[in-house]
């Protein structure tokens, strides 16, 4: 796969293929953790640049940086809403 923000595909969190199309839909309100490691990724992989994630989930520059870091120390538990302080 090139590197580049066209791909059709990137290594989703679980290992599967992940394209646009299986991310989450624009205007969501409830981030699980599996919906936040699929942007994470998708940006990681190329398929989405970081700001036109932030743009389509109207996300700050800050919360994204917060989900990646969390994300590369901890995988998905890192995401959770409900432990944020136990892994800050």
């Amino acid at each position: 796969m090139s590197q580049n923000a066209h791909q059709l595909s990137v290594r989703g969190p679980d290992g599967r293929p992940i394209t646009l199309e299986d991310l989450p839909k624009p205007g969501i309100t409830r981030w699980v953790t599996r919906r936040k490691a699929e942007i994470v990724a998708a940006v990681s992989g190329g398929l989405l640049s970081e700001n036109d994630a932030c743009k389509r989930y109207d996300l700050s520059e800050e919360e994204f940086a917060g989900w990646r870091q969390l994300y590369s120390k901890h995988g998905r538990k890192g995401l959770r809403a409900t432990r944020v302080q136990q892994y800050r």
